[in-house]
């Protein structure tokens, strides 16, 4: 006798950090990092001045990605994230650049350690594979193609500038 397909749990990282205000708490710590970390410094000259638009789609993407409601791919389409950034020459110092803001942030604002260690080593997944550019400033490959989730849908451009 088959029994159907089992669903894959939901991502529960969203509720165990807090839901909403709790998401938005580590992307205003990590910004604020980015604003005064020298170590940021890279990353940051990559951002618009005014980083409110950056962190509401931040906010918005990370809500999705840990298991809370849709409202990024409902607006902005699939993530594709490495696509988004292309613009942007990211390498290994820019993403423990990023990484650094985020650890900060993370520990400011999660008490609970073994979340602070998933979402470490979830994020340090996303961050190198954003990375698109190896040492010397050459093009690193493509690390492989990720699922769509909207087949057809074009990335909306990332609203930060370039260079």
């Amino acid at each position: 006798m088959s029994h159907p397909p089992v669903a894959p749990a939901a991502n529960p990282h969203f509720q165990r950090l807090g839901g909403h205000e709790q998401v938005v708490r580590p992307v205003d710590a990590s910004y604020r990092a980015m604003d005064t970390l020298p170590e940021a410094q890279v990353i940051r000259a990559m951002h618009e001045p005014d980083l409110g638009p950056t962190k509401a789609v931040l906010v918005k993407y990370l809500s999705e990605w840990l298991g809370g409601p849709k409202a990024y791919t409902t607006e902005r389409g699939a993530p594709m994230l490495r696509r988004r950034h292309q613009p942007f020459p990211i390498d290994a110092a820019a993403r423990d650049a990023w990484m650094l803001c985020m650890r900060h942030a993370l520990t400011t604002v999660c008490a609970d350690e073994a979340l602070r260690a998933e979402l470490d080593a979830a994020f340090y997944k996303v961050a190198d594979f954003i990375r698109n550019t190896d040492g010397g400033g050459t093009a690193r490959p493509h690390p492989g193609r990720p699922q769509e989730l909207q087949p057809g849908v074009v990335a909306a451009p990332h609203s930060s500038r370039a260079g």
